[in-house]
């Protein structure tokens, strides 16, 4: 297997958990509300991004390979300001950004083998951010300002996701793409597990 083989194989596998993710319901879900509040949405994504900091931040400090710290370090800086460009585009900057990791995070912080941290956190949960951005980007589709925040980290999310296949395929070798697969896959289920509670919560 190679990169573009895994990520075939994820997104063949959990093509329904990823259609849910990148739904109408996922706005609801976010928001709690069958009319989503955009104020509830940016909130709920500036909770997103600051997650994602939170967790790229101290798999870097914990990374002993200096290659593997500068990769987890520049994704926790792009997480960060991911952040404040959604904290700005806000009405109430308070409302969002707050420590609510969600099981995703919860997930993602528990893995120790940089192989899966990679295949976990920078191909599954990207997997998952792009169907998220990508429907809050049709949700401020009449939004000029908002809508173009939401294309640009779409954008640089598909960057990361990039960067993430090319890690593998520089270091991932025989078993490690089993193990990747199952950790990017996992990841994804849980956020399809976690939407499909809030939907059931409501």
């Amino acid at each position: 297997m190679d990169a573009d083989g895994l990520r075939a194989a994820v997104e063949a596998e959990h093509a329904d958990a990823l259609s849910l993710l990148g739904s109408p319901e996922l706005l609801v879900a976010l928001s709690g509300d069958d009319d989503p509040d955009p104020a509830a949405l940016l909130g709920a994504a500036a909770d997103s991004e600051y997650a994602a900091r939170e967790t790229f931040r101290e798999w870097a400090a914990d990374a002993a390979d200096p290659d593997l710290h500068e990769t987890f370090a520049a994704v926790a800086d792009q997480e960060a300001d991911h952040l404040r460009r959604v904290r700005a585009a806000m009405d109430d900057p308070s409302d969002g950004g707050a420590e609510r990791a969600g099981p995703m995070h919860a997930y993602l912080r528990g893995r120790e083998e940089p192989i899966q941290q990679v295949a976990a956190g920078m191909v599954g949960r990207t997997l998952v951010s792009l169907r998220t951005h990508e429907r809050l980007l049709e949700f401020f589709a009449a939004d000029p300002d908002r809508a173009a925040l939401f294309r640009d980290l779409r954008d640089e999310t598909a960057a990361c996701l990039d960067d993430g296949l090319a890690t593998l395929d520089a270091r991932a070798e025989g078993d490690d793409w089993a193990a990747a697969e199952a950790v990017a896959g996992y990841t994804v289920r849980l956020a399809a597990d976690d939407l499909r509670d809030a939907l059931r919560d409501r």
